[in-house]
C-alpha cells in the first residue's frame, strides 16, 4: 500500500435505489493508469449514482495485503482487483467471499450475466474486470518496410532477427509462448506442457535464445528497454506498450501472434467491513457501460459481450481502441487463455525448474 486518495463526491443520489450504505467504500488496487481508468470509469459515475465515496488505495500486488489483513482478522478493504490465480488460491482458503454471479446485472442488451460473460471467466470469488495480454512487443522504427517480426516463431529466431530479448523473468507464460513459437498449436499448449516432455521441449526452445535475453519483472520495464534500444524485442503487458506508442509517442508496436492473455477481477475480501456497499459497486463497475468506458481508457478487453460493441475511441482522441484490444477478433487468431488451474498445481515445480535453468550455463 502506498497511496491513498479520497474521491469526496457529493452529488446527490442517482438512479439506483438503494438501502442506507456505507458512506464510503475501500478500493485497492493496482495504482498508475489502471486507478486513474478506474477513477473515471467506474468511481466518479458509482458515487454520483450512489451517494457512496471511494477510498482508493494502491498496491504492488494487492492479494498480499489483503491475505494479511484477513489472516490478522483486521480487514479494512471492501475490494479488491485480484489477479485470477490469487482470487482461485485465495478463495479456496476461505479468504474471499462467494460472489453469486446471478445477482449481477443483465448486459444492455438483455443478456443475462451468466451468458454475457466471456466463458470461463467468472469463477466463485471473482467478478473480472478486464482481459489483459503478455505479448511481443517491437520498435517499428528499428525494421525496414515489411521486414518487421510476424510471429512468435520470430521472437525467437535469433539469426533472422538478431539481437537481445526481454524475456519476463518467470516460468509463466514464457513456457507456453516457447512452445507455441516451436509449433505447438494454441488449444493444445496445456496438454503439451503437462508431460516431461513437453516441458523439457519449452526449455529447449528457450535455450535457443538464452545468450541474448534480458530479464524483466516489472511491467515499466519492457517500454523502457525497447526506449533505450537495449532489446529489438520483448515480451511485454499490451497495456504498458500501448501506452508508450499513444501516451508517449514511441514507435512500438504488439505483436499479436502468440499472445497469452488473463483476467482480473473484484472480490470481496472475508471479513470486509462493507460488504452490501461493495456488492454494489461491483455490480456498478462490471456491467456493460461502465466496462466499455473503462476499455477506452486502458488498452484491457472487456470480459462483457454486450459491451465490446460499445467501446469507442481511446478517450479523448479520434483513435478507434478496438484494435488495440486482446480481446479484438484479428488479435484473437492464434491467442492462449492462461490457465489458472494448471498453475495452481504447477507453479511451484514449474518455478524451481525455471529458476535452475536461469542459474545454469
Amino acid at each position: 500500500m502506498n497511496k491513498k486518495t479520497l474521491f469526496a463526491l457529493t452529488t446527490a443520489l442517482g438512479g439506483l435505489a438503494l438501502p442506507t450504505l456505507a458512506d464510503d467504500i475501500t478500493i485497492m488496487s493496482w495504482g498508475g493508469s489502471y486507478s486513474a481508468a478506474e477513477t473515471e470509469a467506474y468511481y466518479k459515475p458509482f458515487t454520483a449514482e450512489t451517494g457512496i465515496g471511494i477510498v482508493s488505495v494502491d498496491a504492488d500486488n494487492p492479494a498480499t495485503p489483503v491475505k494479511a489483513q484477513v489472516d490478522a482478522g483486521n480487514v479494512t478493504t471492501d475490494v479488491a482487483l485480484f489477479l485470477l490465480s490469487d482470487a482461485v488460491r485465495l478463495c479456496d482458503e476461505g479468504q474471499l467471499m462467494p460472489i453469486d454471479a446471478s445477482m449481477l446485472p443483465d448486459g444492455i442488451d438483455g443478456t443475462p450475466a451468466m451468458d454475457d460473460f466471456l466463458e470461463g471467466t467468472l469463477s466463485e470469488c471473482m467478478v473480472p474486470n478486464d482481459i489483459y495480454a503478455t505479448a511481443v512487443a517491437f520498435d517499428a522504427s528499428k525494421f525496414a518496410e515489411g521486414a518487421a517480426p510476424s510471429s512468435i516463431a520470430d521472437f525467437f529466431d535469433t539469426e533472422k532477427f538478431p539481437g537481445k530479448r526481454g524475456v519476463l523473468k518467470s516460468p509463466k507464460v514464457v513456457l507456453e509462448m516457447a512452445l507455441m513459437a516451436d509449433g505447438v498449436p494454441a488449444a493444445e499448449v496445456y496438454d503439451v506442457l503437462d508431460t516431461d516432455e513437453g516441458v523439457d521441449r519449452a526449455f529447449a526452445k528457450l535455450d535457443t535464445i538464452k545468450n541474448d535475453a534480458i530479464y524483466w519483472e516489472a511491467g515499466a520495464q519492457p517500454p523502457q528497454l525497447l526506449a533505450d534500444g537495449e532489446v529489438v524485442m520483448t515480451m511485454s503487458y499490451n497495456g504498458r506498450i500501448f501506452n508508450a506508442a499513444v501516451n508517449e509517442g514511441k514507435p512500438f508496436e504488439v505483436l499479436w501472434d502468440g499472445q497469452v492473455f488473463e483476467w482480473e477481477g473484484y472480490v470481496i475480501p472475508e471479513g470486509a467491513p462493507n460488504t452490501e456497499a461493495a456488492m454494489e459497486y461491483i455490480k456498478f463497475a462490471t456491467s456493460s457501460a461502465p466496462s466499455a468506458r473503462f476499455s477506452e481508457r486502458i488498452s484491457y478487453g472487456t470480459p462483457r459481450k454486450s459491451a465490446a460493441p460499445l467501446v469507442g475511441n481511446v478517450n479523448g482522441t479520434d483513435i478507434p481502441m478496438a484494435p488495440n484490444l486482446p480481446t479484438y477478433p484479428a488479435n484473437m487468431t492464434n491467442a492462449l487463455a492462461s490457465s489458472a488451474d494448471f498453475w495452481v498445481d504447477r507453479e511451484t515445480e514449474l518455478g524451481e525448474r525455471f529458476n535452475a535453468w536461469l542459474l545454469s550455463n
